[in-house]
């Protein structure tokens, strides 16, 4: 049975045991957030989803109040909001970014930041604590001057990739994230899957490839193209060019989730000896003795590629049988075309022998 709820004198049916944050999320009521992520564990930290219910006491995160029948919550009173650029206030005194007001619209942190008019220069530090680009992993950036110690990405590595490579170290003052026994990424058995750099609000983890590519000319989302699992991603896209490759969170496959060929391995694309065309050896085309060397490469067009394949395959059952021919798949296609092929070997060229280089 549903409970009912007022959210800003919005009346709003739900079900039990969801918090607050997630019937206005449900609801298209703005909260905001900062340690909090639908795919992760609630922590509260940040606590900049403080609301007020009526008649209790103070303020409550909302990310942790369950939702219970009657309750009447405001969520933008002005204690509220003053309270909210308070705690972004002390979340700048150890947080230093150069560029946090030429680009606002760089993470979460930076967003909340200007919707709440808190001015960085006004009380950020300004000098900085850590090095910046201070991992030596090839593809993760890590600028620990821009870390909240929001957790996210301690929770990501541990909930979304199952490694458990970040945690939280010292005290006090001193109280940072740490890879490892604060160790380097690598040391610490990163996969460098980037699900921290995914799940980051603040830009303390970012991606080496692309860090200076940013703002899109468009976004693509398209289908990843090294294994059989479907994970979507999206392409940014700037001149013609990918700048970068980011979690789709909408994907019924992957979600927020990828690794390190999805995420990464996206330079092939542009790549000057990537092969666009089909290639047929020349002798072969032309009907010719085969050379030294077996001869060149020349461009074709499909039909021909295909046709002359077919025509080769047929000529060699017919000669030597069927069990002459091996068929090898790829763990770049999909699950679908493998089973084509599955049956293109057992049923049209007539052999068992056929194989995935997934397992090799």
């Amino acid at each position: 049975m549903n409970i009912e709820i007022t959210i800003n004198n919005k009346e709003i049916l739900t079900p039990p045991g969801k918090s607050v944050l997630e019937v206005a999320n449900d609801n298209h009521i703005t909260i905001p957030t900062l340690c909090y992520h639908k795919d992760l564990s609630t922590v509260g930290s940040c606590r900049l989803c403080i609301v007020e219910v009526e008649g209790w006491r103070g303020q409550v995160t909302a990310c942790t109040l369950e939702a219970e029948q009657g309750m009447r919550i405001k969520t933008e009173t002005p204690a509220v909001i003053q309270a909210r650029r308070e705690i972004l206030k002390l979340l700048l005194q150890n947080y230093y970014d150069s560029d946090l007001e030429s680009e606002p619209d760089q993470n979460e942190f930076a967003e909340w930041l200007k919707y709440y008019q808190v001015k960085p220069n006004h009380t950020s530090k300004l000098e900085m604590r850590y090095e910046v680009d201070s991992d030596p992993n090839p593809f993760i950036w890590v600028d620990l001057n821009k870390c909240i110690l929001c957790t996210r990405c301690v929770r990501a590595c541990a909930e979304i990739q199952g490694r458990y490579v970040w945690n939280v170290g010292y005290r006090g003052f001193e109280t940072r994230i740490i890879a490892g026994a604060d160790t380097d990424l690598i040391s610490a058995r990163c996969e460098s899957c980037g699900a921290c750099v995914a799940y980051c609000p603040t830009g303390a983890l970012d991606n080496k490839m692309s860090r200076n590519l940013r703002f899109p000319e468009k976004v693509v989302t398209t289908t990843c193209t090294y294994c059989g699992v479907g994970c979507q991603v999206d392409l940014n896209i700037k001149g013609n060019k990918i700048i970068e490759v980011t979690s789709n969170p909408n994907s019924p496959v992957n979600g927020m989730h990828l690794c390190v060929k999805g995420r990464y391995g996206y330079d092939f694309v542009h790549h000057e000896e990537r092969v666009t065309k089909p290639l047929i050896r020349k002798y072969l085309l032309e009907g010719t003795e085969r050379p030294n060397g077996r001869g060149e490469w020349i461009e074709t067009n499909w039909d021909i590629a295909v046709t002359f394949t077919a025509r080769k395959l047929a000529s060699i059952q017919d000669e030597y049988g069927s069990d002459s021919i091996g068929i090898l798949t790829s763990a770049k296609c999909l699950n679908e075309e493998n089973y084509l092929m599955n049956k293109f070997a057992r049923q049209v060229i007539g052999t068992n022998s056929i194989d995935h280089c997934a397992r090799l």
